[in-house]
């Protein structure tokens, strides 16, 4: 069985990583697949003589997202794609500034008019009804063209028969953009043919606000989630700073420094007092007392001699050594724990799951009680303006964001925030069920203090304290304490 990260995009909410989860794990070969929205990306267990990555990649384009392989180099460790969630999260910043000032005129134009807000003269009254409608019309459209993914996204989806999120909101922000489209020749019509006495129902059917600010809200909220999407990855950020950026390597006798992507297993490093341990390997030449705080919890620095081992990360406090590299890249203990926890944020809990299977249903149940609410409403004898506006806000209210996003951002903060503390959880089923641990054991008390020995009591004999100060700094004034 062969394990790959797959990045995925075009995911909007938890329907669109429930279809992709069903399908993929439908295809013959594939073992397990987990589709982590809030990362865009998939774990996917597969057997290599039945199926391989391009078939499963071609799949998922297959139902309208995109898909490629993770691309992490072989030498590298498993990261976050922070830089990619920095710029998701700077491009809805800009989207989020362009709809909130365009969807705030529309807004305030129409409700200034109904609650008597200070307004020009030209959009007021009834012979400047269609200036005003036209005018509506005119703030909407930036709206609808900086937001356009969700009509793009949705649309598709629809279209494929796996309608999401943005489905919702493409047809609730699209019928009313169109009704608001309809009350406009409306009102031409109107003034053109002199049935003023039509003007005051299209001008009460003018729904364009209620198209700019649907799209304003829901990208608000996404500006939210890709805020959380670029802070969930902190804890690993944390795991990598411990790694060096670079390595002083000795080779045919000569000294140099080089990018610690560029060590190959067997060289020979050196390792300088305060200098970090740039992989893991074992000492060849010399001594150093290191501290592996970090990576083990123990509070005081381990001494290491010829033959010992050492690992990528720690920091050498005394001593200087050469060592031989052992493990480099991905295969290091340190690059082991950050993708214990790259995937530990990326597992489901059970609870995760069973949002995603409602959340699966919930998008085309929604659809479909929004139709038949607006017939329902007609087959009584209402009007089609008050049928779509019934309709409009059964899509509206009923986006499913909430369902799938918070049981994925609560257990991808819980992961994080352990590994900050030097717990690490292995899935997101081990984070669900902690809350049953009634009894935890420890083998180490540097595992539940702050791991720094301090002074806490002075018990002088035979002398006063003072002193024993003075006795215990002359000791100390050529130690580097």
């Amino acid at each position: 069985m062969k394990k790959q990260l797959l990045d995925i995009t075009g995911m909007s909410c938890s329907a669109c990583s429930s279809r992709i989860e069903k399908v993929v794990n439908r295809m013959q070969g594939v073992e397990q697949m987990s589709v982590n929205l809030l990362k865009n990306n998939a774990h996917v267990t597969f057997d290599e003589s039945v199926v391989d990555e391009k078939e499963i990649i071609a799949r998922i384009e297959k139902l309208g997202f995109g898909a490629s392989v993770h691309a992490a180099g072989a030498a590298a460790a498993p990261v976050p794609q922070q830089d990619t969630a920095a710029q998701e999260m700077a491009e809805m910043k800009q989207r989020l500034i362009g709809s909130l000032i365009f969807a705030g005129l529309v807004f305030y134009q129409h409700m200034g008019r109904m609650w008597g807000w200070p307004l020009p003269s030209f959009i007021l009254g009834q012979e400047n009804e269609l200036i005003n409608a036209l005018l509506q019309m005119l703030w909407c459209i930036p709206v609808l063209f900086i937001d356009r993914k969700y009509f793009i996204h949705g649309v598709r989806n629809l279209l494929s028969g796996a309608p999401n999120m943005d489905s919702l909101i493409a047809v609730g922000s699209g019928a009313s953009f169109i009704y608001g489209l309809y009350s406009v020749f409306g009102m031409a019509y109107a003034f053109g043919h002199n049935r003023l006495d039509l003007l005051p129902g299209f001008a009460d059917a003018l729904y364009f606000e209620a198209s700019a600010v649907i799209l304003a809200l829901v990208t608000l909220g996404k500006f939210m989630e890709a805020r959380a999407k670029s802070h969930t990855s902190d804890a690993i950020k944390a795991l990598m700073k411990l790694t060096p950026k670079t390595a002083l390597v000795e080779r045919h006798g000569l000294q140099g420094e080089i990018p610690v992507e560029e060590v190959v297993t067997g060289d020979v490093l050196i390792v300088k007092s305060g200098a970090s341990v740039p992989v893991d390997g074992k000492i060849i030449e010399g001594s150093g007392a290191l501290d592996e705080s970090a990576l083990t919890g123990e509070s005081l620095p381990i001494d290491k001699a010829v033959g010992d081992k050492v690992i990528g990360g720690t920091i050498n406090r005394s001593g200087y050594f050469k060592m031989e590299a052992t493990a480099i890249g991905a295969d290091t203990a340190l690059a082991k724990i950050i993708a214990l926890v790259d995937e530990a944020t990326s597992s489901k809990a059970p609870i995760a799951k069973l949002a995603d299977k409602v959340s699966g249903y919930f998008v085309p149940a929604v659809i479909g009680i929004a139709v038949l609410a607006a017939v329902v409403w007609l087959a009584l004898g209402a009007s089609w303006h008050f049928a779509l506006t019934i309709a409009i806000s059964v899509l509206v209210i009923s986006c499913p964001c909430a369902l799938g996003l918070a049981t994925p951002t609560a257990i991808m903060v819980g992961t994080g925030r352990g590994a900050k503390s030097g717990i690490l959880i292995k899935s997101a089923t081990a984070l669900e069920t902690a809350h049953k641990v009634d009894t935890v054991i420890l083998d180490k008390t540097g595992t539940i203090t702050a791991g720094k020995p301090v002074v806490t009591d002075i018990l002088p004999v035979k002398v006063t304290e003072n002193e024993l100060l003075a006795f215990a700094a002359g000791l100390e004034k050529l130690s580097e304490h």
